[in-house]
This record gives structure tokens, sequence and C-alpha cells, in this order.
């Protein structure tokens, strides 16, 4: 989820992503000063008490990320896993956890995580597909598809859901859905449900007049695909991106049960408990807005919250590797025509005000960070944050993934989090965050 519009009935998914859409930094980032030890996918092994726990011996190295990381760790956040790939060699991957935690899960870098909306690039890239196979066209309407089921849907095209610009009200933002988001209603939702929990409000303006983030789209999407094909989204997902790109831990969930037999595999998220939620929260959220699940050392464990709400805008569950697997091979046309793939990057301003802001195709976002513009998304579902980008190439990937999303929202935390992200985005493209190029943070090699 991702949201910049400050609406009476978004600040619950404002508040999961506004640190998703700010940490990007256009400043530098603070210089690390203390050592620990680099991890990578050929030699890995414990660096200190709340790491990946995997056994082995590597000489340690003064490193920046694993730093940023552990600190990220001790202001505040659960558990924090990157893994960056420059296109050089063996990816370099680094996990850190709190203590309270480890008696749940032990953190690992190739644990599955929830994506959140990093979901919309795989249904994107889904739709695109049927284009180049002539069976659908970015300008059908959505009435064509979906006749009778979206007031107006004779004005919104395909492309205007891919790219936000449809003015559909968000779905998360009614009551029914943020009871669902935050865990209390763990209702099995259907599309059709979410549709018109969507639908029965105004849409917000007239469609391709302006740009607004909103799951709605993507759930409209979703039914279109499985309308065209006659299969489900999850089975899409499997038949034409899982199974060609080898990935071995993603998925599309569907329930709130994780796949069989990946329970020593998948993240815990937590978000802070009532007590703790209230000051991270915007003004105007509805008095006791809380997260269900069980309860301890001042958190809630999300880990059991069901999805089915956010389902092909953002219940896709995957790894960092298979991530970065998936980035390569869109980003490098091995999932998409030529034609395609450029219409997937034409992008419209998220903030028109603001020239360097991020910008938004169909599906992906174009980033401008600190060391050049990443292409990719950001998810955030209760519990998991997650950022993922590559160059416009595909060859250099990176991924940031935390087990909370409010808790990201901290000033202390913040205070860290922005600096390991501008950190692994820089070191992913092969650069030093900029007023940080010293001895002690030089990029190797």
């Amino acid at each position: 989820m991702t949201e910049r519009a400050p609406m009476s009935r978004r600040r619950l998914r404002a508040a999961l992503t506004l640190t998703l859409a700010t940490c990007l930094t256009t400043a530098g980032a603070a210089a690390a000063a203390s050592a620990a030890p680099v991890r990578t996918e050929a030699a890995r092994a414990d660096a200190w008490s709340a790491d990946t726990g995997r056994a082995g011996a590597v000489a340690a190295r003064p490193d920046q990320l694993a730093t940023l990381v552990r600190q990220t760790v001790d202001a505040g956040v659960p558990g924090v896993a990157v893994r960056i790939d420059d296109g050089r060699g063996p990816a370099v991957e680094f996990a850190g956890q709190a203590p309270w935690t480890v008696a749940d899960h032990k953190l690992a870098v190739d644990d599955e995580f929830r994506m959140g909306s990093n979901t919309k690039t795989l249904v994107a890239t889904l739709i695109l597909q049927l284009v180049a196979e002539h069976q659908v066209n970015l300008t059908d309407s959505v009435e064509s598809w979906l006749p009778g089921l979206v007031p107006g849907g004779r004005a919104i095209t395909l492309r205007m859901l891919l790219n936000h610009t449809s003015g559909l009200y968000d779905y998360t933002d009614d009551p029914a859905g943020l009871a669902s988001v935050t865990g209390q209603d763990q209702r099995q939702w259907t599309p059709e449900e979410l549709l018109a929990l969507a639908t029965r409000h105004q849409a917000l303006f007239t469609p391709g007049e302006k740009w607004s983030y909103s799951n709605t789209n993507y759930i409209a999407l979703g039914m279109v695909l499985e309308k065209a094909t006659g299969r489900s989204v999850a089975d899409l997902i499997d038949e034409r991106i899982v199974r060609p790109l080898r990935l071995t831990h993603t998925y599309l969930a569907t329930t709130a049960a994780w796949r069989p037999g990946d329970d020593r595999t998948h993240a815990h998220g937590y978000e802070p408990d009532a007590a703790h939620l209230g000051p991270l929260l915007p003004p105007g959220m509805p008095p006791g807005t809380s997260f269900a699940g069980p309860s301890h050392d001042d958190h809630v464990d999300t880990t059991g919250i069901n999805p089915s709400w956010a389902w092909a805008a953002g219940a896709v569950v995957s790894s960092a590797a298979d991530w970065a697997r998936f980035d390569t091979a869109l980003m490098s046309g091995e999932l998409l025509p030529p034609a395609q793939l450029r219409q997937m990057r034409t992008t419209v301003p998220e903030d028109p005000t603001a020239p360097e802001a991020t910008r938004y195709g169909l599906g992906l976002e174009e980033v401008r960070t600190p060391c050049g513009t990443v292409w990719g998304h950001t998810g955030g579902i209760p519990g998991y944050a997650s950022q993922n980008y590559t160059d416009s190439t595909g060859h250099r990937t990176v991924a940031i993934l935390t087990t909370t999303v409010f808790g990201l929202s901290e000033p202390k935390v913040a205070a860290m989090y922005r600096p390991l992200v501008d950190a692994a985005v820089c070191r992913m493209l092969g650069k030093t965050v900029p007023g940080t190029a010293t001895k002690s943070t030089a990029l190797p090699g």
C-alpha cells in the first residue's frame, strides 16, 4: 500500500506507508562508526546475537551496511533483512533482529515475507502479457470486462487502473476494510466484495484527471485477469512467473495460512501494541485503533492476519532472492516484449508539484535516489514493509525488508532507517551515498 493524499479515511494507509514513501532521502546518510561482518550467498556466519543464525566461518571486516542494520534494530525495529546484488559477484546479505523476537522465529534473509503492494508489479506484468497476446487492450474500459460492477466504468480504462489515475475510492479506507487491515475482522473476502466495498463510495475525481493511489484498481485488474483467462490470479502468477523463473518462495496468499511446510521459513511480522501505537497514528484516526494478534514485549504479532483483503493488490508472499530474480527478468525483457515494457515504464507524476518526486508507471515506480534513478515498488502490509528496486537493465537489485510498518515511524527508528535504505540502494548502484565517501564507508571493489 502506498498513499500520499491526506484524506480523512486514508490516514491508516498513509501511516502504513508514509515512511516508505519518504525514506529515499535527498540528503546523505550519516557515516557509520562501528564494524560488523559482511554476509554473502557463498559464505554466511553469525555476526552478532540477533543475526541470521547461519553456521560457518567468514572473516569479519568493517561494513557500513551491517552497522546500519544493527543500529536500526537497536533503535527499535523488530527485524531487518537486506539483500544487494550489484551485478559484480555474489549477492551480499545482512539480517538482524531484536532479541525478544528470536523465540518466535530466527530471522534469515532468505525467509518468506509478505510483500504487500509489490504484488501490483506482478499483476501489471500479467496484464501486459495479455496485451502482448492480444487478449486485452490497455484502452479497454472497465465496463467492457466487468459490466455493471463499477459506476462510470465506461470512462475508466485498464491503463488508468494500472497507473492509479482511475479516481476509484480505495476500499481500505472504508471502516470495514480498515477492520480487516488491522486484523480485527478476519473474514475471508472475495474480490467482488472488495470491489463493492469501494464502489459504494463516490469516485474521487474524473477518470484520467489526477493521480491517487488506490488498491481498488488492482482488485479490478485481478478480476479482469480471471475473466480474460478463466484462471485464478494465484494460478496465473504461478504459471506465468513463478514456474518459468524457477522461483521457490513466491505465491499469492489467499487465506491467513502460510504455505504448508513453510512454518520455519517465514518471517514473523509485528506492530506496536495499542498502548504504543497511538502516538504513531495520524490525527483523526478512530479511537482505539489497534492490531489483532498475540502480544508480547509491547508488540502484536501480526503474522496471522488474513491477507484476503489485499488479494491482487497486496497478498503475494516472496523472498528477497526470488524478488531479485523477478526484477531481473522483468527489466531485462524476459517477461515482457519491448513494447509492453516501454508501456510499463511510461510514468505519470505522483505529485505534479514536485518534479523530482516518484513517478508511477504501470505497476512500477520510478524513484530518484541520492545515487541515481531506480525502478521497483514499495510494500506495506501489517508487520511487513518492503522496498524492492533494480536498475534500468535489471542487472542490479536490492531488497530492504523489515518486520514492521508502523514501527518505522518512530523518530529514532526513522533516523536510522532512511540512511540504511539510501546506503543499500547506493551500494546496489555501485556508489556511495553523497557526503559519506570516506575510507570507512567507501564501497569495496
